[in-house]
């Protein structure tokens, strides 16, 4: 059994039990979760369901393999390029093809190469997540009081986030607000595979984006994409089912568009970019907007 301390409180369980549980493959979470096993104050929970100071957890009993000493030096401690720290939070600009966290198949991620290349750091924890192939602006704390306080704004909608995509096709001048119901399903191995719902759907989730068109090209467009809401692969599902994918999104996108495109114009990445995000200050208040410039890849390939 275990119990939810103040420093816990607000984490989504899932992310709370693969923080304390380690060891234990991240598949088997996410089972006993889906299956029940896992009760909150005695009731049944959701993988992303917030806890609060105070909660019991109950756990079913499973063996917690310890990190080997050649599992721990396997980590690479790694840098990336820093667009904001102080006290309080770190912000840096991620690179594609680096995933945020270890886990299905990934052997470590930024916040574990970070936690490797700072080992005097008494705490950093990721604020909100990027795919692993998209590029940008990812927040950490560097405190629990930070971290509470940047979630609470991410779950009020009190952030603003901004993305360059681009996108196969022309995008229609006149659509500029997508507004779909998402509903997002996990598979046997943990993987997460999201698709549009009616918005009758029971298990679907309002989902908002706002488009605009920065530049067009011959077989393409360049988008700006807001946010409105946090849903998880909403970009790439919102764009796909509008007929418009993201060039080289491996999941969701057009996989012979995107093969062609690879090899006529040497682009192997996929075109999302997290390009600015704009929060208020943990500790003082101030309203902050940090922006991450377009990869030299992004870049270059715009300037073909």
């Amino acid at each position: 059994m275990l119990t939810v301390d103040a420093e816990s409180a607000g984490q989504r369980l899932d992310n709370l039990l693969l923080r304390l549980l380690k060891g234990v493959p991240k598949t088997h979470i996410y089972r006993v979760i889906r299956s029940g096993e896992v009760r909150v104050n005695s009731g049944r929970a959701q993988a992303e369901t917030r806890v609060a100071a105070g909660d019991r957890i109950r756990v079913p009993p499973m063996r917690v393999a310890e990190p080997s000493a050649a599992a721990v030096a396997a980590v690479p401690a790694r840098e990336f390029p820093v667009l904001f720290e102080d006290e309080h939070l770190l912000a840096i600009d991620k690179p594609a093809g680096v995933a945020v966290h270890g886990g299905s198949g990934v052997s470590s991620g930024v916040i574990e190469q970070l936690r490797q290349a700072r080992p005097q750091a008494r705490y950093l924890e990721l604020v909100h997540r990027l795919d692993k192939e998209t590029s940008g602006v990812l927040l950490l704390a560097k405190k629990r009081s930070a971290l509470t306080a940047l979630q609470d704004q991410f779950r009020a909608r009190d952030t603003g986030k901004v993305y360059s995509a681009l996108v196969f096709g022309a995008w229609p001048p006149g659509l500029k607000v997508l507004d779909l119901a998402l509903h997002k399903t996990l598979d046997a191995a943990g993987e997460r595979h999201v698709r549009v719902v009616s918005p009758a759907h029971a298990d679907g989730r309002r989902s908002i984006t706002l488009v605009r068109i920065v530049r067009s090209f011959a077989d393409g467009t360049l988008l700006d994409v807001t946010l409105k809401t946090g849903r998880t692969h909403q970009i790439r599902v919102h764009l796909a089912h509008s007929g418009h994918p993201i060039v080289g999104d491996p999941k969701y996108g057009d996989f012979a568009r995107n093969k062609t495109f690879a090899r006529e114009h040497h682009f192997t990445r996929m075109f999302l970019h997290a390009r600015q995000i704009t929060f208020d200050h943990p500790a003082t208040g101030q309203r902050l907007t940090l922006d991450a410039p377009l990869p030299p890849e992004c870049a270059t390939l715009l300037s073909r």
